[in-house]
Protein backbone atom coordinates (compact mmCIF):
# COMPACT_ATOMS: atom_id res chain seq x y z
CA UNK A 1 0.00 0.00 0.00
CA UNK A 2 1.12 3.54 -0.57
CA UNK A 3 1.63 6.06 1.52
CA UNK A 4 0.23 9.63 1.51
CA UNK A 5 3.66 11.82 2.16
CA UNK A 6 4.14 15.13 2.85
CA UNK A 7 7.84 15.84 1.17
CA UNK A 8 9.21 19.53 1.88
CA UNK A 9 11.96 20.72 -0.45
CA UNK A 10 10.67 18.67 -3.52
CA UNK A 11 11.50 21.10 -5.81
CA UNK A 12 15.35 21.15 -4.97
CA UNK A 13 17.98 19.29 -6.98
CA UNK A 14 17.62 16.12 -4.61
CA UNK A 15 14.06 15.99 -4.15
CA UNK A 16 13.32 16.29 -8.11
CA UNK A 17 14.71 12.91 -7.98
CA UNK A 18 13.53 11.73 -4.75
CA UNK A 19 10.00 12.76 -5.38
CA UNK A 20 9.46 10.82 -8.87
CA UNK A 21 10.89 7.91 -7.32
CA UNK A 22 8.22 7.71 -4.81
CA UNK A 23 5.54 7.91 -7.73
CA UNK A 24 6.83 4.91 -8.52
CA UNK A 25 6.70 2.83 -5.38
CA UNK A 26 2.76 3.96 -5.29
CA UNK A 27 3.55 6.84 -3.06
CA UNK A 28 1.19 10.10 -3.36
CA UNK A 29 3.04 12.82 -2.43
CA UNK A 30 2.35 16.55 -1.63
CA UNK A 31 4.99 18.83 -2.39
CA UNK A 32 5.91 21.78 -0.32
CA UNK A 33 8.29 24.37 -1.47
CA UNK A 34 8.52 28.04 -2.35
CA UNK A 35 8.97 26.94 -6.11
CA UNK A 36 6.71 24.58 -8.18
CA UNK A 37 7.97 21.24 -9.32
CA UNK A 38 6.76 20.44 -12.90
CA UNK A 39 5.98 16.86 -12.28
CA UNK A 40 3.11 14.89 -13.31
CA UNK A 41 0.62 14.19 -10.77
CA UNK A 42 2.93 15.95 -7.88
CA UNK A 43 0.80 19.35 -6.81
CA UNK A 44 3.24 22.04 -4.98
CA UNK A 45 1.79 24.00 -2.03
CA UNK A 46 4.09 27.05 -2.60
CA UNK A 47 5.14 27.47 1.58
CA UNK A 48 7.45 29.01 3.74
CA UNK A 49 8.77 26.35 6.06
CA UNK A 50 10.65 29.44 8.64
CA UNK A 51 6.49 30.50 9.60
CA UNK A 52 5.00 27.76 11.97
CA UNK A 53 1.38 28.74 10.85
CA UNK A 54 2.19 27.95 7.11
CA UNK A 55 3.97 24.85 7.78
CA UNK A 56 0.94 23.36 10.25
CA UNK A 57 -1.49 24.18 7.82
CA UNK A 58 0.71 22.24 4.88
CA UNK A 59 0.63 19.70 6.79
CA UNK A 60 -2.97 19.43 7.45
CA UNK A 61 -3.77 20.26 3.82
CA UNK A 62 -5.59 17.96 0.68
CA UNK A 63 -2.73 16.93 -1.52
CA UNK A 64 -4.56 18.64 -4.67
CA UNK A 65 -8.33 19.58 -6.11
CA UNK A 66 -9.20 15.71 -5.86
CA UNK A 67 -8.83 15.63 -2.13
CA UNK A 68 -12.11 18.14 -2.05
CA UNK A 69 -14.14 14.75 -3.95
CA UNK A 70 -14.02 12.96 -0.49
CA UNK A 71 -16.52 15.29 1.34
CA UNK A 72 -14.07 15.27 4.10
CA UNK A 73 -11.15 17.63 5.53
CA UNK A 74 -7.57 15.90 5.30
CA UNK A 75 -6.39 13.33 7.05
CA UNK A 76 -2.84 13.46 8.48
CA UNK A 77 0.08 11.97 5.57
CA UNK A 78 1.47 8.75 6.52
CA UNK A 79 5.11 10.23 6.49
CA UNK A 80 6.32 13.65 6.50
CA UNK A 81 10.17 14.01 4.92
CA UNK A 82 12.02 17.10 4.91
CA UNK A 83 14.28 18.22 2.61
CA UNK A 84 13.48 21.95 1.86
CA UNK A 85 17.09 24.15 3.68
CA UNK A 86 19.19 26.45 2.38
CA UNK A 87 21.37 24.40 0.64
CA UNK A 88 24.89 25.13 1.34
CA UNK A 89 27.18 28.07 2.85
CA UNK A 90 28.00 31.21 0.56
CA UNK A 91 24.43 31.49 -0.65
CA UNK A 92 22.94 33.56 2.63
CA UNK A 93 24.90 35.23 5.49
CA UNK A 94 26.07 32.78 7.85
CA UNK A 95 23.62 33.93 10.66
CA UNK A 96 20.43 33.28 8.22
CA UNK A 97 21.62 30.07 7.39
CA UNK A 98 21.41 28.75 10.49
CA UNK A 99 18.11 30.40 11.57
CA UNK A 100 16.18 29.02 8.56
CA UNK A 101 17.71 25.82 8.57
CA UNK A 102 16.81 24.88 12.43
CA UNK A 103 13.47 26.70 12.61
CA UNK A 104 12.30 25.40 9.72
CA UNK A 105 13.29 21.60 10.78
CA UNK A 106 11.97 22.69 13.86
CA UNK A 107 8.68 23.82 12.73
CA UNK A 108 8.37 20.93 10.21
CA UNK A 109 9.10 18.10 13.47
CA UNK A 110 6.75 19.78 15.70
CA UNK A 111 4.34 20.16 13.64
CA UNK A 112 4.04 16.74 12.36
CA UNK A 113 4.04 15.41 15.65
CA UNK A 114 1.73 17.27 17.43
CA UNK A 115 -0.44 16.42 14.20
CA UNK A 116 0.10 12.65 14.87
CA UNK A 117 2.49 11.68 12.19
CA UNK A 118 4.39 8.70 13.07
CA UNK A 119 7.15 8.84 10.46
CA UNK A 120 9.20 11.75 9.60
CA UNK A 121 12.66 11.76 7.79
CA UNK A 122 14.79 15.08 7.46
CA UNK A 123 17.98 15.42 5.00
CA UNK A 124 21.03 15.55 7.30
CA UNK A 125 24.39 16.25 5.56
CA UNK A 126 27.80 14.79 5.26
CA UNK A 127 28.77 18.58 6.51
CA UNK A 128 28.29 17.56 9.92
CA UNK A 129 31.45 15.52 9.82
CA UNK A 130 33.68 18.94 9.84
CA UNK A 131 35.96 18.81 6.72
CA UNK A 132 33.37 20.25 3.92
CA UNK A 133 33.28 23.54 4.77
CA UNK A 134 35.96 24.08 7.08
CA UNK A 135 38.87 26.79 7.42
CA UNK A 136 41.61 25.55 5.61
CA UNK A 137 43.01 21.81 4.92
CA UNK A 138 41.03 19.80 8.13
CA UNK A 139 42.10 16.19 8.40
CA UNK A 140 39.01 13.83 9.11
CA UNK A 141 39.85 12.37 12.30
CA UNK A 142 39.22 8.33 11.32
CA UNK A 143 37.65 6.77 8.34
CA UNK A 144 35.48 4.74 7.80
CA UNK A 145 33.33 7.75 8.56
CA UNK A 146 30.41 5.89 10.41
CA UNK A 147 27.35 7.40 12.21
CA UNK A 148 29.03 7.33 15.69
CA UNK A 149 31.69 9.93 14.91
CA UNK A 150 32.01 12.55 16.80
CA UNK A 151 30.60 15.59 14.72
CA UNK A 152 32.37 19.02 14.75
CA UNK A 153 31.21 20.95 12.08
CA UNK A 154 33.15 24.69 12.26
CA UNK A 155 30.65 26.10 9.65
CA UNK A 156 26.82 27.41 9.98
CA UNK A 157 25.16 25.16 7.64
CA UNK A 158 27.09 21.99 9.25
CA UNK A 159 26.32 23.48 12.62
CA UNK A 160 22.72 23.39 11.48
CA UNK A 161 22.57 20.28 10.57
CA UNK A 162 23.99 18.48 14.12
CA UNK A 163 21.15 20.96 15.74
CA UNK A 164 18.15 19.27 13.78
CA UNK A 165 19.69 15.71 14.49
CA UNK A 166 19.41 16.66 18.59
CA UNK A 167 16.32 18.28 17.60
CA UNK A 168 14.57 15.19 15.69
CA UNK A 169 16.15 13.10 18.57
CA UNK A 170 14.53 14.92 21.25
CA UNK A 171 10.89 14.90 19.23
CA UNK A 172 11.17 11.40 19.11
CA UNK A 173 11.80 10.68 22.63
CA UNK A 174 8.96 12.94 23.95
CA UNK A 175 6.56 11.41 20.83
CA UNK A 176 7.40 8.18 21.13
CA UNK A 177 7.48 8.11 16.86
CA UNK A 178 10.43 7.46 14.39
CA UNK A 179 12.26 9.90 13.22
CA UNK A 180 15.41 8.95 10.91
CA UNK A 181 17.92 11.51 10.28
CA UNK A 182 20.03 11.21 6.70
CA UNK A 183 23.41 12.42 6.75
CA UNK A 184 23.23 12.84 2.84
CA UNK A 185 26.82 12.99 0.78
CA UNK A 186 27.40 14.70 -2.46
CA UNK A 187 24.12 14.80 -4.38
CA UNK A 188 24.84 13.77 -7.87
CA UNK A 189 22.43 14.40 -11.10
CA UNK A 190 23.05 12.03 -14.08
CA UNK A 191 24.42 15.10 -16.09
CA UNK A 192 26.86 15.50 -13.27
CA UNK A 193 28.62 12.46 -14.17
CA UNK A 194 29.94 14.67 -16.90
CA UNK A 195 32.47 15.94 -13.97
CA UNK A 196 34.11 12.68 -12.89
CA UNK A 197 36.58 12.48 -15.20
CA UNK A 198 37.91 16.08 -13.57
CA UNK A 199 37.19 14.39 -10.14
CA UNK A 200 39.24 11.62 -10.95
CA UNK A 201 42.26 13.43 -12.27
CA UNK A 202 42.26 15.62 -9.37
CA UNK A 203 41.95 13.27 -6.34
CA UNK A 204 42.41 16.31 -3.68
CA UNK A 205 39.07 18.26 -4.79
CA UNK A 206 37.07 15.77 -3.99
CA UNK A 207 38.55 15.56 -0.07
CA UNK A 208 35.63 17.91 1.37
CA UNK A 209 33.14 14.91 0.28
CA UNK A 210 35.61 12.52 1.90
CA UNK A 211 35.54 10.98 -1.81
CA UNK A 212 32.11 9.59 -1.92
CA UNK A 213 28.70 10.61 -3.02
CA UNK A 214 25.14 9.67 -3.43
CA UNK A 215 23.07 9.46 -6.57
CA UNK A 216 19.86 11.50 -6.29
CA UNK A 217 17.95 8.30 -7.68
CA UNK A 218 19.82 5.79 -4.93
CA UNK A 219 18.58 8.48 -2.61
CA UNK A 220 14.69 7.56 -3.79
CA UNK A 221 15.35 4.47 -2.11
CA UNK A 222 16.54 5.10 0.75
CA UNK A 223 13.91 7.38 1.27
CA UNK A 224 11.43 4.89 0.77
CA UNK A 225 12.97 2.64 2.89
CA UNK A 226 12.99 4.90 5.67
CA UNK A 227 9.17 5.23 4.82
CA UNK A 228 8.61 1.59 4.71
CA UNK A 229 10.96 0.83 7.70
CA UNK A 230 8.99 1.36 11.16
CA UNK A 231 10.07 0.81 14.66
CA UNK A 232 13.61 2.45 14.78
CA UNK A 233 12.63 5.47 16.71
CA UNK A 234 15.63 7.87 16.11
CA UNK A 235 18.26 6.89 13.76
CA UNK A 236 20.80 8.27 11.79
CA UNK A 237 21.72 6.90 8.65
CA UNK A 238 24.52 7.93 6.09
CA UNK A 239 23.06 8.25 2.58
CA UNK A 240 25.75 7.39 0.22
CA UNK A 241 26.23 5.14 -2.85
CA UNK A 242 28.86 2.07 -2.25
CA UNK A 243 31.84 2.69 -3.36
CA UNK A 244 34.66 5.83 -3.43
CA UNK A 245 35.13 7.85 -6.52
CA UNK A 246 38.59 6.65 -7.23
CA UNK A 247 40.77 4.25 -9.28
CA UNK A 248 42.58 2.21 -6.58
CA UNK A 249 41.15 0.68 -4.05
CA UNK A 250 40.13 2.69 -1.16
CA UNK A 251 43.05 1.51 1.24
CA UNK A 252 45.80 1.90 -1.04
CA UNK A 253 44.10 6.03 -2.08
CA UNK A 254 43.79 6.55 1.44
CA UNK A 255 47.45 5.73 2.08
CA UNK A 256 48.31 8.37 -0.66
CA UNK A 257 45.48 11.35 -0.27
CA UNK A 258 44.73 11.11 3.29
CA UNK A 259 48.02 9.70 5.44
CA UNK A 260 47.30 11.77 8.22
CA UNK A 261 44.12 9.91 9.16
CA UNK A 262 43.87 6.28 10.83
CA UNK A 263 41.82 3.75 9.19
CA UNK A 264 40.24 2.35 12.67
CA UNK A 265 37.65 0.14 11.15
CA UNK A 266 36.73 -2.24 8.54
CA UNK A 267 37.47 -0.69 4.59
CA UNK A 268 37.87 -3.14 2.20
CA UNK A 269 37.97 -3.13 -1.51
CA UNK A 270 36.48 0.08 -3.13
CA UNK A 271 34.38 0.84 -0.18
CA UNK A 272 33.68 4.68 0.42
CA UNK A 273 35.54 5.98 3.04
CA UNK A 274 31.70 7.49 4.11
CA UNK A 275 30.50 4.24 5.09
CA UNK A 276 27.10 2.97 4.21
CA UNK A 277 26.91 -0.28 5.93
CA UNK A 278 24.65 0.59 8.75
CA UNK A 279 22.11 1.77 5.83
CA UNK A 280 22.68 -1.19 3.84
CA UNK A 281 22.10 -4.04 7.17
CA UNK A 282 19.38 -2.24 8.53
CA UNK A 283 17.37 -1.06 5.60
CA UNK A 284 18.66 -3.33 3.09
CA UNK A 285 19.80 -0.43 0.67
CA UNK A 286 21.28 -2.18 -2.47
CA UNK A 287 22.54 0.65 -4.51
CA UNK A 288 21.64 0.79 -8.41
CA UNK A 289 23.84 3.38 -9.96
CA UNK A 290 27.47 2.75 -9.44
CA UNK A 291 29.66 6.26 -10.78
CA UNK A 292 31.49 3.46 -12.89
CA UNK A 293 28.10 2.58 -15.08
CA UNK A 294 28.01 6.12 -16.32
CA UNK A 295 32.08 7.19 -15.99
CA UNK A 296 34.87 5.61 -18.40
CA UNK A 297 37.72 4.30 -16.14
Amino acid sequence: MGKRIVFTGGSGKAGRHVVPYLLDQGHKVLNVDRTVLDHPGVHTLLTDVTDAGEVFNALSCHFGYDGFEAGAVAGIPDAVVHFAAVPRILMNPDNRTFVENTTSTYNVIEAAAKLGVKKIVIASSETTYGVCFAEGDKDYKEFPLTEDYDVDPMDSYGLSKVVNEKTARAFAMRFGIDIYALRIGNVISPEDYANFPGYLADPPCRKRNAWSYIDARDLGQIVDLCVKTDGLGFQVFNAVNDTITATIPTREFLAKYAPNTPITGEIEGFAAPLSNRKIRQVLGFREKHDWRNYVKV
